[in-house]
């Protein structure tokens, strides 16, 4: 089966116009144009397959809007070549829109002064969603987004956490085959979280949805996704999946055993001792170590009172990932 989205050497230029300082600047600036270039999306390449739920993470201006906004046909590359469901979103946007859905951070679909369930009558009507699957998917939303208190509420009465489910049911109420959603975690409780993540994971999951998730939240790509896709300042630094990148950029484990007695010369086959305080002992293990061997190896040694496994996460990676990429551009500055 073909990818159902396809990226090929894709880029996105910005230019800006150089403003300078100070009345004499702003009459230069008048007569004599100078532009800035800068670039949102540098070269990248890409597929994704049907059915697929991939994080795409990088920090604040990496290119992971830019690139929603190319996927979904809002923007013209600058050069390369998308194919979204057999579609070239800049030259085919409306016959897109009827398979995709999205959301975008702050940007609303939802008629602001409308109550909730006539935003959703007229998503209805623009899509031309049958009847039947109309209630039917409202039905299935408020099972697990809680939709059913909010139908009659203005959006604008709407808390953040009560508007991004509400924005995801109207991302969702067409049934899309594919949907990107930019950031849908962003502000929301504890609470609101675990309704979005389940709704995710259960259109993912039973209806069969691809989903580009981009998010700056370790933790809901870890718990939500296979693979991710990582871009840093336009360039994509790495595709593969969540258990991948830990083993390739964080090959050690931890183990942290308490001890019934303070042992200063502690040691272990395998294992590296890291840390000694008290009663605590942390020792650092390749992840091909088997660490039952190593627990079964202590207790022969010591008495243990408690231990604990703590595995690196996904937050700790990335951060080094960024880190030895910053360095590697100084160097190759200099």
């Amino acid at each position: 089966m073909p990818p159902i989205i396809t990226v090929t050497n894709l880029s996105k230029e910005y230019r800006t116009v150089k403003r300078h300082s100070g009345i004499g600047g702003s009459i230069r600036t008048l007569f004599t144009r100078e532009y800035v270039t800068t670039q949102a999306v540098d070269d990248v390449n890409l597929t994704i397959q049907r059915g697929e739920l991939i994080g795409y993470i990088g920090q604040n201006g990496a290119g992971k809007s830019t690139t929603f906004k190319m996927l979904t046909g809002v923007l013209l590359p600058t050069t390369g070549h998308i194919e979204v469901d057999g579609l070239i979103p800049f030259k085919q946007r409306q016959k897109l829109a009827y398979r995709i859905g999205s959301v975008f951070g702050q940007r609303s679909q939802l008629w602001w002064d409308l109550p909730l369930k006539e935003s959703m009558e007229i998503l209805k009507t623009i899509y031309r969603i049958p009847t039947e699957i109309y209630k039917q998917n409202l039905a299935e939303f408020d099972e697990i987004l809680g939709l059913g208190e909010l139908l009659e509420k203005p959006v604008r009465q709407l808390s953040l956490g009560q508007r991004m489910r509400s924005e995801l049911a109207a991302a969702f109420l067409h049934n899309p085959e594919i949907a990107f959603l930019d950031e849908p975690l962003l502000g929301l409780d504890v609470v609101a979280k675990e309704h979005v993540r389940q709704f995710i994971s259960e259109s993912n999951r039973r209806r069969g949805i691809t989903i580009v998730l981009a998010s700056n939240d370790m933790a809901d790509v870890e718990r939500l996704c296979q693979r991710m896709l990582l871009i840093d300042k336009g360039h994509l630094l790495y595709d593969g999946t969540v258990d991948a990148i830990k083993h390739e950029y964080a090959p050690y484990r931890t183990l942290i055993v308490h001890t019934a007695e303070t042992y200063t010369d502690a040691w272990v086959e395998n294992a590296e001792l890291v840390e000694s305080e008290g009663t605590q002992l942390k020792f650092r293990f390749l992840r091909s170590i088997n660490p039952q061997q190593l627990i079964a190896n202590l207790s022969t040694r010591y008495e243990i009172t408690d231990l604990l496994i703590e595995e690196p996460t996904l937050e700790d990676v990335i951060r080094g990932m960024y880190e030895e990429t910053n360095k590697q551009r100084k160097e190759q500055g200099r």
